[in-house]
């Protein structure tokens, strides 16, 4: 398995979603894109490139569904041809999270929606309390990190 963590904490909740929900592409992730773990890319700039662009979606999902409802939307679902995505927000002790999944034909939105709420608990239980600040707390390279991988993204390397 391709597994990568930030945080020890995520480690079990987040293999326990990938072998029974049956996802490609899992990342657990803070709503400011930074990475708490990861299980499926072959790349880093990758890992990177899903966080920021989901962080993105659910930043403007967030504002649409306050536009139209009166409260963010907190899941969103898309069927490709051969792959689905998923991502949900997330409650935890500090704050809410962010979880992306791809997934093809070995698994389904039930399976993926079933496996959340248990991965959610288990997320209930392992992850720490807030910060006072209520600042996530950051990799020591963070903003370097970004940086790079934000030039690699857009051909600035």
């Amino acid at each position: 398995m391709r597994f990568s963590v930030v945080a020890s904490w995520v480690e079990t909740p987040l293999k326990q979603f990938v072998d029974d929900a049956r996802v490609e592409i899992a990342v657990l992730l803070h709503p400011s894109g930074q990475v708490l773990g990861q299980y499926g890319f072959a790349r880093s700039v990758d890992v990177m490139t899903a966080c920021a662009l989901a962080s993105a979606i659910h930043a403007s999902a967030g504002e649409l569904g306050r536009m139209l409802e009166g409260k963010p939307f907190t899941a969103l679902h898309y069927t490709g041809r051969d792959r689905q995505i998923f991502l949900g927000a997330i409650p935890s002790p500090s704050g809410t999270l962010l979880l992306f999944a791809v997934f093809d034909r070995e698994s389904s939105l039930g399976l993926v929606q079933l496996f959340l709420e248990e991965f959610s608990a288990r997320i209930a239980i392992a992850a720490p309390p807030l910060v006072s600040d209520g600042s996530p707390p950051m990799a020591e390279h963070f903003e370097r990190d970004l940086n790079r991988n934000l030039a690699q993204l857009f051909g600035r390397a």
